[in-house]
Formats: C-alpha cells, sequence, structure tokens
C-alpha cells in the first residue's frame, strides 16, 4: 500500500565493514562446503547491525542461497517464546514447502510447536522431562535436512530481547549442529547486556564454543561518517558540517542519519544534545495524526499488524493511511517485509516514543489493543495470539481480565515446551491472584489450567482452581526449564500452606517434586522426601498421585536399594494405576517391575514383562516410556551376559531414540552399547560408542557412564593415567549426593585396577575393604563379580612379596565369603565365579591346572574374547609348571598363542606383555610358519580390517551416513575411512572402488554392486 514511499534518510552507500562483510561471506563459503557455521554480531544500538545484516542476506540470496529471517518480538516487556524461530521456519515452509514437509515427515504434531501450520501438536504426558529437549533435537535434525542439499541463512536479530526459551534453542543449535549447508547469524545491542542481563550467560557459553564466531562492528571513523553522510545527501557535504555530525553522533551510524536528515531538513538549529529528544525531534515534526499512530505503534510491540492498529487507532481508514504515509515517509515507521503490519525503522525510536507516553495513556493504549484482540482473536497469528493478548491486559493493569489471560498464555507456552516462559507466566498470576476479583477466581477451573498436577479426588471442570493449582504448574515448569532452584522455593511455600489447611494428596504430590528437585540440584538423594511422600498416602484409597507416588518409590529402590520393598512399591504402583487409569504411570511402573524381577534372578518372567511394556508403549505412543525401555532393556540384558542380544536391541534402540529426539536417551544408549561392545572385545567400536554418548548426551550422569567406559578400556590396555583421568572425570559427573551402587560398583572396579597396577596393594585393599562393608545389593552380581575378580587377581599378582603378606590371608578370606552371596544363576556369572574360585586358590600358592582348565571351559562357551584370553593365559601359566611334560608344554603353547592373538587384537598390552614374557621363561615359540596361501586382495591392497567392511558397505550402495549406523561410527569417521579407501584403491569415487570390489572378489556372498549413494 505505501511501499512507493521514499525512504531518503537512509544511505544507498553501504559504507565500511569490509572485514566483518568478509567474515561473513567466508563463513557462506564453508557451509556451502557442507560445513554448518554459526556468528554472533554484537553492537551498539544503531551501530548499523541490520543494515550489515541486510547487505549479507542480499548477497546471499544472489548465490541461490535461501535466506530465513526472523527477529525477536518484543511486547510490552516480554518477549514471544520460539518468535525468530517460528518466523524464519515461517519463511523456509514459503519458500522450501516440498523440501520442509519431507524433512518433517513423522515429526510434524512435535514441530508444531514451533511451526503451528505443520499441525496439530500432539498432547504429550503431563510431566514430560525430555520434551523440550526432544523439540530442540527435531528443530536441530529439522534443519539438517532442509540445508542438506541447498545453502541455508538463518538470520535471528535482537537477541537482547530473546525469550529464555529462544536462547535455550539457539544454544542447543550451535552446540549440536554438525552437518548441513547452514549459516546461523544472530544479532544483539551488546550496550544492552548488563552484568544481570539474561543473554550474558548465553554469550559466556557460545564463547567457549570454537565453532561460533564473535563479530563486534564498532562505530565509524571520520572518512566512512563523510561517506555516509554523502550517500544520504547524493553529494559531497561541507567538511565543517561532517565535523560537526561526527562530534555530536560520535560515529554511530544511525545517530549520524538522524543528524544528517535533520541538517538537510533545516531543523538543526537548537536541536538539544540529548538523544531522546534527537530521536524526538522528527516524529513531533509528524502531523497530530500520524503522532498519535506512531505512539499506538509504539506501545502494540516491536511489529504491529494493520488490522490490528486499524481497529485500535479508532481512525477512519483513509485517515490511518494518510497517517502511516507520513510516517513511512518520514522513515519513522516502515511496512513490515510481507506488508501485513508496521514497524519502527528503528528500535531506538520505538523505544524513545513509548517512553514519552504518560502512564494512563499507555495502559489505555494496551487496553485498547486488548479489547481489539479478544473482539476479533483473528488480527495477529494464532501462535502470538495468548501470549500477546496476556501482556497487553497485564499492562492495563486490568487484574480481572489480565489473570485468566495470563493463565491462558502459561498454557500455551506449556503446549510449545516454552517452561521458561510458562514459569513467568505462571509467577505474575499468582501476582495477580488476590488482585482479581473473587468471582473471576470462582470461575477458572482446573481442567483448563492444571495439566501437570490432578486435583486429588475432585472434579476438575466444576471444583474452582487454586492457588496451590498455580504453584504445582509453576514447581514443575521451574525443573523442567532448568529454574530448580525457583522451582524448590515455589514447593516450600506451598507445603507451608498445606500445613496450615491440610491435605496429604496434594502434600505427596509436592514432596514428590521437592524429591526430584533436590537430586537435581545436588542437594541429597531425594529419599527423605519420597518417604515423606510415602508415609503421607500410607493408608489412603487409590489415586493418581498415590500411584505416582508408589511408582517413583519403586524407581528410586531399584537403583539404590533394590529388594522387597522396592518389588512390592512396584507391583501396588501398577496395581493402583490401573484402578485409576492411569497408562503412563501403570507402564513406567512395570518396566521397573520388570527390571526388579530379572535382577532377582527371576529373568524370564521380567524379560517378559518388559518386552510386553514396549509392545504396549509403542502402541500408545507414551514417549518416556519407550525412552526408558531403551536404556533399560539391553541393559539388563548385558547384565545376564546376553551381549549380543543387547546390542541388536540397542541397533533398534538408537533409531527410535533419534527419531522421537530423545536426547539423553540416546546418550545412554549410546553409553549402554559401550559397555556391552566392550564385553564382546570390539573395543574400538566401544571407544567410539562412549564418544557418540558424550556428543548427545546433555545430563552429567551419561557421560559419567561413558567416562567410566574409558577408563575401563585405557586400564585393560594398560594406560594407567588415562584410567585414572577418567575415573576422577566419573567421579566429577556423578559428585557426592546421589550415591548409587551400580554407579559405586564401577568406579571401584576401576580404581582397584589402577592401584594394582601401580603396585598400590594397600590402596587396592583399602577400596575393596568400604565396598565389602556397604555389600553388594541384590542385582549387582554383574558388578559384583568382576570387582572381586580385579580384587582377587591384585592379591594373585602380589603373591610372594614380602610387602603382601600382612592382611592378605583376611583379604582372601572376605572375598571368598562374599564371593558366596553374589548370585551366579546365568552362565557368565557361574564363568565369573569359576574365575574368582581361581584366583583365589593361585593367590594362595595352590593353582592347579584343573581349576583354571575349569574357567577356561566356562568361558569357551561365552562371547567373552578377552575374559577368554586372560583366564587361557592363566591356565597356561598352570600346565608350565616345573616338571611339566612335553604335552603340556605344547597345550601351553597353543593357549598363549590364542591369548596373545586376542591380546595383539584388542591393544590390551598388560595381557600381550604378560603373554609375550611367561613364552620367554618357558622357552616357547609361539609364532608358526604359515602354509601357503592365495594372498588375500584386500591385504595386497594395503585395506585395514575396518576399511574392508567399510567398503563392504560401499560396494552394496550404503551412504556415509548408513556406514556410520551399521558400524556403530561417526558419519564423519566414515567419511574418513571411504577417503582412505579411494586412495589406495586409486580410484576418483565410490561407484568405482564397488566395482574394484567386485572385480577382486573382496565379498563374493554380496550381491553384485549398485550405483554407490552420494
Amino acid at each position: 500500500m505505501l511501499g512507493g514511499v521514499e525512504t531518503r534518510s537512509v544511505s544507498p552507500v553501504f559504507v565500511g565493514r569490509d572485514e566483518e562483510l568478509g567474515a561473513l561471506h567466508d563463513a557462506l563459503a564453508r557451509a556451502a562446503a557442507g560445513e554448518p557455521q554459526a556468528l554472533l554480531v554484537g553492537g551498539e544500538a544503531g551501530v548499523g547491525k541490520t543494515r550489515l545484516l541486510e547487505e549479507f542476506t542480499a548477497a546471499a540470496a544472489r548465490r541461490d542461497a535461501v535466506v530465513a529471517l526472523g527477529g525477536c518480538v518484543e511486547i510490552g516487556a516480554d518477549g514471544l517464546p520460539f518468535a525468530p524461530f517460528s518466523t524464519a521456519l515461517r519463511a523456509l515452509r514459503r519458500q522450501m514447502p516440498e523440501e520442509l514437509a519431507e524433512a518433517a515427515a513423522g515429526q510434524e504434531d512435535e514441530l508444531a510447536r514451533l511451526l503451528p501450520e505443520l499441525g496439530e501438536v500432539r498432547r504429550g504426558p503431563r510431566d514430560d522431562e525430555e520434551g523440550m529437549a526432544r523439540l530442540f533435537e527435531l528443530t536441530a535434525r529439522l534443519l539438517e535436512r532442509i540445508a542438506a542439499r541447498r545453502t541455508v541463512v538463518l538470520a535471528l536479530e535482537d537477541l537482547h530481547w530473546a525469550d529464555a526459551s529462544t536462547r535455550h534453542l539457539l544454544a542447543y543449535l550451535l552446540r549440536t549442529l554438525r552437518s548441513g549447508r547452514l549459516v546461523v547469524v544472530a544479532t544483539y545491542r551488546s550496550d544492552d547486556i548488563h552484568r544481570r542481563h539474561p543473554l550474558r550467560p548465553l554469550l559466556a557459553e557460545l564463547d567457549r564454543l570454537r565453532t561460533v564466531h564473535r563479530i563486534e562492528l564498532g562505530r565509524f571513523n571520520r572518512t566512512e561518517v563523510e561517506r555516509q553522510i554523502a550517500g544520504i545527501f547524493a553529494a559531497d557535504p561541507d567538511p565543517a558540517q561532517v565535523d560537526d555530525i561526527f562530534a555530536r553522533s560520535d560515529g554511530n551510524a544511525f545517530f549520524v542519519e538522524e543528524l544528517a536528515v535533520a541538517a538537510q531538513d533545516s531543523c538543526g538549529t537548537g536541536l538539544t544534545d540529548s538523544l531522546r529528544d534527537l530521536l524526538l525531534v522528527r516524529v513531533e515534526a509528524l502531523p497530530e495524526t500520524a503522532q498519535r499512530v506512531a505512539r499506538t505503534v509504539a506501545e502494540g510491540g516491536s511489529t504491529v499488524e494493520y488490522r490490528l492498529l486499524a481497529a485500535v487507532a479508532s481512525l477512519a481508514e483513509e485517515d490511518l493511511i494518510e497517517a502511516l504515509r507520513a510516517a513511512v515517509g518520514a522513515n519513522i515507521l516502515l511496512a513490515t517485509p510481507d506488508g501485513d503490519g508496521y514497524r519502527f525503522r528503528h528500535s531506538l525510536v520505538r523505544e524513545a516514543v513509548s517512553d514519552d507516553l504518560l502512564p494512563g495513556e499507555r495502559s489505555r493504549l494496551n487496553r485498547r489493543y486488548a479489547e481489539a484482540l479478544e473482539a476479533d482473536p483473528a488480527l495477529v497469528p494464532a501462535d502470538q495470539r495468548a501470549t500477546r493478548l496476556a501482556s497487553y491486559w497485564y499492562h492495563a493493569h486490568d487484574a480481572a481480565k489480565a489473570l485468566p489471560a495470563v493463565l491462558d498464555a502459561a498454557v500455551e507456552a506449556r503446549r510449545r515446551h516454552a517452561h521458561s516462559e510458562q514459569l513467568r507466566l505462571l509467577e505474575r498470576a499468582m501476582e495477580l491472584w488476590d488482585l482479581a476479583p473473587e468471582d473471576v477466581r470462582a470461575a477458572l477451573r482446573p481442567v483448563d489450567y492444571a495439566e501437570v498436577y490432578p486435583p486429588c479426588g475432585c472434579d476438575p471442570a466444576t471444583t474452582p482452581l487454586r492457588y496451590l493449582d498455580l504453584m504445582a504448574e509453576a514447581a514443575v515448569a521451574g525443573r523442567l526449564c532448568g529454574e530448580r532452584e525457583r522451582a524448590l522455593k515455589i514447593t516450600r511455600r506451598a507445603l507451608r500452606l498445606l500445613e496450615e489447611d491440610p491435605d496429604p494428596l496434594r502434600a505427596a504430590w509436592f514432596w514428590v517434586q521437592r524429591s526430584r528437585l533436590v537430586q537435581n540440584t545436588g542437594r541429597g538423594d531425594g529419599w527423605k522426601e519420597l518417604a515423606t511422600a510415602q508415609e503421607l498416602v500410607r493408608g489412603l484409597p487409590p489415586s493418581e498421585v498415590h500411584a505416582e507416588v508408589l511408582a517413583m518409590v519403586a524407581g528410586w529402590s531399584m537403583l539404590h536399594e533394590p529388594g522387597p520393598d522396592a518389588f512390592s512399591a512396584a507391583e501396588r504402583a501398577v496395581e493402583y494405576a490401573r484402578m485409576v487409569g492411569a497408562r503412563d504411570i501403570e507402564l513406567n511402573a512395570r518396566l521397573t517391575l520388570g527390571g526388579l524381577l530379572v535382577d532377582a534372578g527371576d529373568i524370564d518372567a521380567g524379560l517378559a514383562e518388559i518386552y510386553e511394556v514396549r509392545e504396549r508403549a509403542a502402541v500408545f505412543g507414551e514417549v518416556y516410556v519407550r525412552g526408558r525401555l531403551q536404556v533399560n532393556l539391553p541393559s539388563h540384558l548385558e547384565g545376564i551376559g546376553r551381549s549380543r542380544e543387547a546390542v541388536e536391541v540397542m541397533r533398534e534402540g538408537l533409531e527410535i531414540t533419534r527419531k522421537l529426539g530423545l536426547t539423553d536417551s540416546e546418550a545412554w544408549v549410546w553409553a549402554n552399547l559401550g559397555e556391552s561392545l566392550h564385553s564382546l572385545g570390539r573395543w574400538d567400536e566401544a571407544a567410539e560408542a562412549g564418544i557418540n554418548s558424550e556428543r548427545v548426551g546433555q545430563s552429567a550422569k551419561p557421560r559419567a557412564f561413558r567416562a567410566t567406559i574409558h577408563a575401563h578400556l585405557a586400564l585393560c590396555r594398560g594406560d594407567l593415567a588415562e584410567a585414572g583421568r577418567q575415573l576422577a572425570a566419573a567421579r566429577a559427573y556423578l559428585g557426592t549426593h546421589d550415591s548409587v551402587p551400580q554407579q559405586e560398583l564401577r568406579l571401584d572396579h576401576v580404581a582397584i585396577g589402577i592401584a594394582a597396577g601401580e603396585g598400590r596393594l594397600i590402596d587396592a585393599r583399602a577400596t575393596l575393604a568400604t565396598v565389602l562393608n556397604r555389600g553388594f545389593p541384590l542385582g549387582t552380581q554383574r558388578y559384583g563379580w568382576p570387582l572381586l575378580l580385579a580384587a582377587a587377581t591384585a592379591e594373585a599378582d602380589a603373591l610372594g612379596l614380602p610387602a603382601a603378606e600382612p592382611g592378605r590371608a583376611e583379604t582372601l578370606e572376605r572375598i571368598r565369603d562374599t564371593a558366596k552371596t553374589l548370585a551366579a544363576n546365568v552362565p557368565v556369572w557361574q564363568a565369573y565365579a569359576c574365575w574368582v574360585r581361581a584366583e583365589l586358590l593361585r593367590a594362595e600358592g595352590r593353582g592347579t591346572p584343573d581349576v583354571w582348565a575349569e574357567a577356561v571351559t566356562a568361558f569357551e562357551a561365552l562371547d567373552r574374547p578377552y575374559d577368554l584370553a586372560r583366564v587361557r593365559h592363566r591356565l597356561a601359566e598352570s600346565l608350565l609348571a616345573p616338571g611339566c611334560d612335553e604335552d603340556a608344554r605344547e597345550r601351553a603353547a597353543e593357549l598363549l598363542r590364542l591369548a596373545g592373538a586376542v591380546a595383539d587384537h584388542l591393544g590390551a598390552r598388560p595381557l600381550a606383555d604378560s603373554v609375550a614374557l611367561l613364552a620367554r621363561r618357558a622357552r616357547l615359540t609361539l609364532s608358526r610358519v604359515p602354509e601357503p596361501a592365495a594372498l588375500d586382495p584386500a591385504e595386497s591392497l594395503g585395506l585395514t580390517n575396518r576399511e574392508r567392511d567399510v567398503l563392504r558397505l560401499v560396494a552394496i550402495g550404503r551412504s556415509n551416513r548408513q556406514i556410520a549406523e551399521e558400524l556403530f561410527i561417526s558419519p564423519k569417521t566414515a567419511s574418513v575411512h571411504v577417503s582412505n579407501i579411494l586412495a589406495k584403491l586409486g580410484v576418483a569415487g565410490r561407484g568405482e572402488a564397488a566395482a574394484v570390489a567386485h572385480r577382486l572378489r573382496l565379498f563374493p556372498a554380496e550381491a553384485p554392486p549398485v550405483q554407490a549413494a552420494g
């Protein structure tokens, strides 16, 4: 409508910024090569951030990049949740509809939280622990897929106004993006970032990322100011005038424009040095109607839609258009890019106009905005409606209208996983509660506003909403967004209120929340709070709260104190959840029950329960239960020695957790995979799995597990220093507030091994004594047997050392007595029991070939190559006792050859050294002269075993990502292997490599080669 209006205060000449623009263009080039880029552009207000961004995005578009611009939207003092991402995704959908639809396929119901146009938001569990992380992961993956074949520039403006959820999403995106032709550019006002500004911690965090580059825009020098003024005047300016403008603007590009236009319009005389006066002078020069429209736009938010403005301004359409034409012509207002609304050309002018409003004028304008939006909700986009209406009514100081509007906005924020904004809105609702009339509060219903906390036996459709319901919502929102201290304060206040007006179920629910928060903040293990909740519900009729308390008690006990009490709590949780129809609690409790059954030795029944939960959770779409199941099931399989089966389950688990965006669950699956691969003797893959676990996970406990895996690998390979570093890292991740036996036993096992390897037998004994004093809870035999073995082996290796004799007999006796108490109900732990018994006899100088032969036989039936190699070495050692015959020597030599081959393959240096030393002492030759055999073509080409595996998949047309998933390596590692293979084969591409493999019959059992993926 007003697109042809001249904007003469914007210089047509782009001045300076060569270095900064060059950095942006370099980032664009690297992104086009497949390396995603992230840049933060900071500078004071008016220094030219937007102009630089416009220049860069225009150049990017000319290079066929897709540009998606999103700005943080301010309404009063409020920001809209995820506003810049929603706007940018909407722009991508307009420009790349097919690509975005394909990238979002299967996850539309989740991604609709950011882009409502994708469909209906799926209703998740009431207390979705991973909801926000899942949304973030799916968003990152969406952008990677969209940018897979075409360069995309995602430009986000005005981060200083960003809501907390936007900041969290941006941080996640910049931490996790590793592929795609994507450039993320974000701007912010550096002069607004005071010491307590919420953006400051984010900037500090991003500064630590090597993948994020900071660009700081400084002010113009005099030469640049002169060029800018010449562009505005379209003529060479008077040097004296340049000196004056440069001195007064201090090189700020926006102030230069304002002063230049003021001078050109002959209104520079009498202009004060006050910044506010400088910004208002041209507004005050507008006709009165245009000034009124400008004031109306200033209070409406960063951008105001034309139809909303028309409803609020109360002007005839012709008068409104004339006023807008005057404001746009004076370059005070600009039409938005889509032509649907108006904004101030610069936010500094908007702030000056808004600050110039009288208090009554501001509240009156907000009321008019609220009334217009209430009368016609279609005046603003659907995803902004609730938040804007809440803000308008709040700033109109009308508690009766503001309270329900704020609560509606909180529900919308919760639906979008914008929990930080939900918490802020709920705190605002609590502020308004006593100010709102009683009849307004009485009309509010829990069914509309209290999702996370059922109203305990009351009908939520007829019972009035209570202040405690708001506190419950706020407590959960605080926990989910990481504001745990605020959440703890809310639960403390709630429990004080419940002391005055007792309600056992409500109190129990709040104690459960405190238990979670205490654990999350590192203040304890949460049991005292759970025990209080359990006592409060004791004897009460079944309810959802009762079922949740029991499920939480069972889950806590399974990790900390497994036994009959845990089993009883799990059974009752399942029963109560069924009675009240709480399916999510039922499935969660059944998963716990199945795990307790497995740990108690009823393996078939326990696994049957877990597999049934897996089927039902998939049918009903219970995301949290599915994520937990992908972690627990393979862990239980590993615990009973079924490592290969566990690996197969985890293949599926990785696919499921990735698809659902469950990053922490995926991290746990990778960590568990590392443990199982270590058991199977696939140590390089185990190390890679550990790295992947750290790459995708955000919380500390999966990282602790990963560090434990690396510590164990380093110990087995003889790198005691690295094992010590990884052990220290694992302990740091776990902290001291929540001791879980399975974690402590893993770490103590490694600590004993390190101490023994460094000759610190006394320290190894001290660690063992601490463990034995604590005892081995039910179900911890999978950690107990290896630990006892490490301690017994340390004693046996120290046999004959005088310093080791004091305390030896007592230590061996304690190990032997403890071993009698550990379950050995499956072959793997029966084998360990044989091994521990053999090491104890060796420690007493009573080891015999028969004892070691029993251990070898037990491990030969298992898929544990490293363990088998170790017991074979010990059997060989016992066979080579003084006076042994030639048959014994030949058998020992064969055992050592087998053990040495495994040790060399795995890089298990201590075992390899022990095998070689024993062979030298016995004067045995372990190497054999190989029989003549046909030369392996792969060996002649110099291919390693891993490169053969990769080439086999290349030959059947697998992409790098598919290769990575099948071999449990990263796509980058797969790419490196492919490059090495191409070089060794002397070919230019994957298709030629597949042809060579086929021609040389490297993989005769495979299908004929197909065209390799690009």
